[in-house]
């Protein structure tokens, strides 16, 4: 009875030495790092670094692009606010009968009729900005 316990015994052994003996092969195909998953592992690794610098980089890139557009939002809000003033002020001018320019010609305003005195800018050539 013994020398059967004994013979079980060593099979199971030998049967159990087997099967850590397959599974230590699989585990180094699995963690292996050109096939396996240990592979994949290290590839997505390297993938999140490189979104990662990419990211930093976008924001980088989207605050100095914020930063511009803010800088000429401002800038078209005091051109239009000085348009506007110029376009008020054009209001005050009378056409010119005798040095009517096509463009003129075509945009003419009827005369102003009031009892009040009127002041004329005349063109003295040169463009003031």
């Amino acid at each position: 009875m013994e020398l059967i316990a004994d013979i079980l015994l060593a099979a199971g052994a030998f049967g159990a030495g087997f099967y850590c003996f397959i599974l230590g092969r699989r585990l180094n195909r699995f963690n292996n790092l050109e096939k396996g998953v240990g592979g994949a592992v290290a590839v997505l690794s390297a993938q999140v670094d490189d979104l990662n610098k990419s990211l930093t980089a976008a924001q980088v890139t989207a605050a100095a692009s914020a930063e511009t557009l803010t800088e000429l939002t401002k800038k078209a809000e005091g051109m239009s606010k000085r348009l506007e003033l110029q376009m008020a002020s054009m209001h005050d001018v009378p056409p010119l009968k005798d040095d009517v320019a096509v463009s003129e010609k075509e945009t003419e305003t009827p005369p102003i009729k009031s009892s009040q005195p009127m002041f004329v800018r005349h063109n003295s050539g040169s463009v003031a900005q």
